[in-house]
């Protein structure tokens, strides 16, 4: 038996396996790291120039895009520190729908700058102290950037719509966020309600189709399913819809029970009845004046044969979500099992055609007249990813129009916002005293990580860049962004660049948040993980989910 040293002071208090990391070195240093490793990923990616990232995520799927959501969603974030900042960016993307990247970026440089602070030997209380006077600063400052006349705003005017929708597009499909803009901007109109505060992001739908281009792509007002309607009749105008949503067939009895059949007669009648029954039923559902049958499950053979001697046109719905999308569309109302449906329960659409888009068969549904809930925009594209890398695009303009119609103030785009606010920062930090101030003039040097990423990704020089911003804004004029095209600084009224202002109100604010609860952070512990067997020698035949 070889001498055991007795476990002392932590370490004894814990179970063994455990780590224990504290102190500045150890326990800030390494969080600060870890956050900044997240922000460089996501970095390279902001803005309309931002290169593309490959993640593969567990289940081999492949995503190539630049919207910082899905990347940090799929890239599966185990640091403790840096899952704070994908926890922000994904309240930012659940609440804006767009700035996600901001967020990230922007609390991944504030934590570099408050490295350099403790370096230089203040404590993270005195930064953190120091960010929030910064960041209510920068509230105020941002309230007086909204441009004049931009809170009262027509929600159903396209140009107004595309004019705030285009920046958070752009970032997305650079170079065709005009195509894109009207598209979104047609589908969204069309389906806000009367108080827009109201509007249902849900009712914008996309339908993504193999081939043709970006050009082909169309609004439809109503559904597009990606199904093909069952039986031979594939065209109705005008007519009543009877939505079931537990399948059009004949249903096992609700008890069981043997039946003798002794001759052969009786056979015959028996399965006699049964045609009987269903056709007894399907007359039913034609003579209620119904002309669509949609059912949300199987459609049984004998039932078919009914409805297409009746001519019935039968849809099949297999989703639960399409089909409550379907009775919105149409007004009706699912009922559960095959019978007579009220004339109360049934939907009406203008049209119902099966058309071919680039070698697909799709059934759209149109309903002009009634009050229109739902319409699509479909995508065209030539590859999964590029289409996929669209609808994320439109989700954004879709968001961005929600946004608007909460709030529809706008603050110059381009960085002009950014330059301003880190020179209106910079000169508050000089009225401060005390330890702050060196906080404060950090935070707004991270403003200049906006200007310079957009000019870095540009292929731009990004120290003219920032010198002649901040050369245009002490001349007084505000409204100076970067021209990405031309590579120079421009008013951004005349380039038509405008962000929401409710965008980066979040942006910044959760940035902020993030960064101090990092920083507020002075010891890890971690118990030992639970036992079990790892990922990796899992029993074959196993699923990887």
């Amino acid at each position: 038996m070889g001498f055991q040293m007795q476990p002392y002071g932590i370490q004894s208090m814990l179970k063994e396996g455990h780590k224990h990391l504290s102190g500045l070195d150890e326990a800030v240093i390494k969080n600060i790291d870890a956050c900044k490793q997240l922000s460089a990923i996501t970095r390279t990616s902001l803005g309309p120039n931002g290169m593309n990232k490959m993640v593969i995520n567990h289940l081999d799927k492949l995503f190539v895009t630049n919207d910082a959501a899905t990347i940090v969603n799929e890239l599966e974030v185990q640091h403790p520190a840096a899952r704070i900042l994908v926890l922000a960016s994904k309240a930012q993307q659940e609440e804006i729908g767009d700035g996600a990247n901001l967020t990230i970026s922007f609390s991944g440089e504030l934590l570099q700058n408050a490295e350099e602070l403790i370096r230089m030997g203040l404590h993270p209380s005195e930064i953190i102290s120091g960010y929030t006077k910064a960041i209510n600063k920068t509230i105020e400052i941002l309230e007086e950037l909204v441009e004049k006349g931009s809170e009262n705003m027509d929600v159903r005017d396209k140009n107004q719509v595309i004019s705030r929708m285009k920046a958070a597009v752009a970032s997305k499909q650079f170079g065709q966020e005009d195509i894109l803009c009207s598209l979104v901007a047609d589908a969204c109109i069309q389906v806000c309600p009367k108080n827009p505060a109201n509007f249902n992001v849900d009712n914008v739908r996309v339908a993504k189709l193999l081939g043709g281009g970006l050009h082909n792509s169309t609004v439809v007002r109503g559904l597009v399913l990606k199904s093909d309607a069952m039986g031979s009749i594939k065209r109705v105008e005008k007519a009543k819809v009877a939505v079931f949503a537990g399948g059009v067939d004949t249903s096992a009895t609700e008890t069981k029970g043997t039946v003798l059949i002794h001759t052969a007669e009786q056979l015959e009648n028996y399965s006699k009845t049964e045609e009987a029954k269903v056709e007894e039923l399907i007359k039913a559902v034609a003579d209620s004046g119904a002309k669509i049958i949609v059912s949300g499950a199987a459609v049984g053979e004998m039932a078919l044969h009914f409805c297409e001697r009746y001519k019935l046109m039968v849809l099949k719905i297999s989703s639960k979500f399409e089909l409550r999308r379907f009775c919105r569309t149409t007004g009706a109302v699912a009922m559960l099992k095959l019978c007579q449906p009220n004339p109360d329960d049934l939907g009406h659409v203008d049209s119902i055609s099966v058309e071919e888009i680039g070698g697909v068969r799709v059934t759209v549904v149109k309903n002009e007249e009634g009050g229109n809930t739902v319409s699509t925009v479909v995508l065209r594209g030539s590859t999964d990813s590029i289409l996929d890398d669209l609808e994320r695009a439109v989700d954004d303009g879709v968001n961005t129009y929600k946004a608007m119609c909460r709030d529809s103030r706008i603050v110059p785009g381009a960085a002009a916002t950014e330059i301003e606010l880190a020179r209106r920062v910079k000169e508050f930090s000089y009225k401060e005293t005390g330890l702050d101030q060196f906080a404060i003039a950090k935070f707004a040097e991270s403003f200049e990580m906006v200007p310079r990423t957009l000019a870095e990704n540009a292929g731009l020089n990004e120290m003219e860049i920032i010198s002649s911003l901040y050369a245009g804004h002490a001349s007084g004029n505000s409204k100076v962004g970067i021209d990405l095209e031309e590579g120079v600084c421009k008013d951004v009224s005349t380039l038509n660049v405008w962000d929401l202002y409710i965008t980066k109100f979040f942006a910044l604010k959760y940035a902020a948040d993030a960064a101090c609860t990092v920083l507020r952070v002075d010891q890890i512990i971690m118990a030992k993980p639970a036992g079990g067997p790892k990922r990796g020698d899992q029993p074959a035949g196993m699923d990887e989910d």
